[in-house]
């Protein structure tokens, strides 16, 4: 039995891990955290659970082939509710809320209610929904591969996604700004500038929107770290073993083939190791020369970080009167070192059990950005002043807005890109790739050239990242092992 060595025990990891022990390996994880699940993650402060990774899951409907991933790998099973959130998002100003709501006829009666205006805009980009909502992340076996039971990918899902093609380039040539631009109504327009972020390709927003048309981009109970706690658990009953508290420092490579990873300055041999960790820090701090291949410098090149800041709030009241969830404008500006945010969004917990003590709702809220301030901050000693300066700053707007927080706030938990880059060891702390308007989607390979018996897996591997990439990029790199091992891909037991 052929051992196996992989770096970090997040959803990439896990995947990659299960379909490595189905398939007759003797597997390792070696994670630096206490826990699973990387960037999936959540934790608790005092009685409250702040959701620090998942918001919805791509896959959660069994109408689609990524659930059958979910389930092989333990993320879903029977007992797991969905929750469908809807409205999904809101945005408020001046007294008029725009409302996101999953089915696209109820958007486009909601959206002519609040702007007969903007008729024609709101026909077209409704319309352009119906489009998306057949398209999928085809599911696919490597060639060549020997595989227990090939997924295939039918002609019918192919012949489905075809009317969404010629609108597919229009949206990419567009940010999320450009599009809310399209209309007259301001609370249509920041909705959809403030959904995913402004930056970010239209085409974003329309493959969220349909998602959520579909009927898939549910939350399912317990949020990240349950989820995780569900992978690491059927990790686990096949045989295979995490090792938590565990920094590997180094990737051994010895005549161009990974020979296993150093671990306290000892070498931890393996037939086969794979890198969970963030690829675009990996490449350049895991081997003792970077690699250089044409898609490892493309990556450092192209490759837009996202980042951002988020704050937990407890609050000893209960605000189930309060929207799921909402962004506005702030009273003024927030400044946070170059960067000027001009609305405040949360996330109201208190329709979830087990979130906060009995009576109290958990809130959460995130900022876009700011690696290089908060380093800056941590370098010149003004660090935790500027975090409880911006945390004042988020609960005084929401607190305009809704006084029923107003002198109710027993916890709050401030996390900045540097928290995340010294728990997931990612570039800058990021989390994901921002696809900006004219960027195609880019791929890079699981497997590397110039050093045999070394996959890699993650989200970086697949722009703009998220749950699903980490999935499927780690089912890539188990089959690419049994390839390169003449191995029958035991996956889709």
């Amino acid at each position: 039995m052929k051992k196996v060595l992989i770096v970090g025990a997040g959803i990439a990891g896990l995947t990659a891990g299960t379909y490595a022990l189905q398939s007759g390996f003797d597997v390792t994880i070696l994670e630096s955290h206490t826990i699973p699940g990387g960037a999936s993650t959540s934790w608790r402060r005092k009685g409250y659970y702040f959701e620090g990774g998942l918001h919805w899951l791509t896959g959660s409907s069994p109408k689609t082939q990524l659930y059958r991933l979910w389930r092989e790998v333990g993320a879903l099973d029977d007992t797991v509710s969905v929750y469908n959130r809807d409205p999904f998002f809101r945005y408020e100003e001046d007294g008029v809320s725009a409302m996101l709501y999953r089915d696209p006829e109820q958007l486009r009666k909601h959206f002519l209610s609040i702007a007969p205006e903007d008729k024609k805009a709101i026909n077209r980009l409704c319309n352009d929904i119906k489009k998306f909502t057949r398209m999928q992340m085809p599911i696919t076996d490597l060639p060549k591969l020997a595989v227990k039971n090939p997924s295939k990918f039918p002609l019918s899902m192919l012949f489905g996604m075809l009317p969404a093609l010629p609108r597919m380039k229009f949206y990419q040539n567009l940010s999320a700004a450009e599009l809310g631009e399209q209309f007259k109504n301001p609370q249509i327009r920041n909705l959809l500038k403030n959904m995913i972020g402004e930056d970010f390709s239209a085409s974003g927003v329309l493959f969220t929107i349909a998602t959520l048309a579909a009927g898939d981009g549910g939350y399912p109970t317990g949020g990240s770290l349950a989820m995780a706690g569900r992978m690491a658990k059927k990790f686990e009953s096949l045989g295979g073993t995490i090792q938590y508290k565990t920094m590997v420092e180094k990737i051994a490579v010895k005549n161009g083939v990974a020979t296993g990873v150093v671990v306290d300055r000892q070498t931890i041999e393996a037939d086969a190791v794979i890198v969970t960790q963030d690829t675009l820090n990996a490449i350049d701090t895991l081997f003792d020369e970077p690699i250089h291949e044409p898609w490892a410098e493309q990556m450092r090149s192209e490759t837009e970080v996202l980042t951002d800041v988020f704050i937990g709030i407890g609050v000893e009241a209960d605000l189930s009167e309060l929207p799921l969830n909402c962004t506005f404008p702030a009273s003024k500006p927030i400044q946070v070192g170059d960067i000027t945010y001009k609305y405040v969004g949360f996330n109201n917990y208190a329709g979830f059990s087990g979130y906060a003590p009995e009576g109290c709702t958990t809130l959460t809220s995130v900022l876009m950005g700011g690696y290089d301030f908060w380093k800056s901050a941590k370098e010149n000693g003004t660090y935790a002043a500027e975090k409880e300066k911006l945390a004042n700053t988020i609960l005084h707007e929401i607190g305009l807005k809704y006084p029923q927080i107003v002198g109710k706030v027993a916890v709050v938990d401030v996390a900045t890109p540097l928290t995340y880059e010294r728990y997931l060891h990612s570039y800058k702390g990021s989390w994901m790739t921002l696809t900006k308007k004219g960027q195609p989607n880019r791929q890079y390979p699981c497997k590397p050239a110039s050093i045999q018996h070394l996959y890699f897996a993650g989200q970086r591997l697949i722009t703009p990242g998220g749950c699903p990439v980490a999935l499927t990029t780690g089912r890539t790199a188990a089959q690419h092992l049994c390839l390169d091992t003449n191995t029958v891909f035991q996956g889709n037991l």
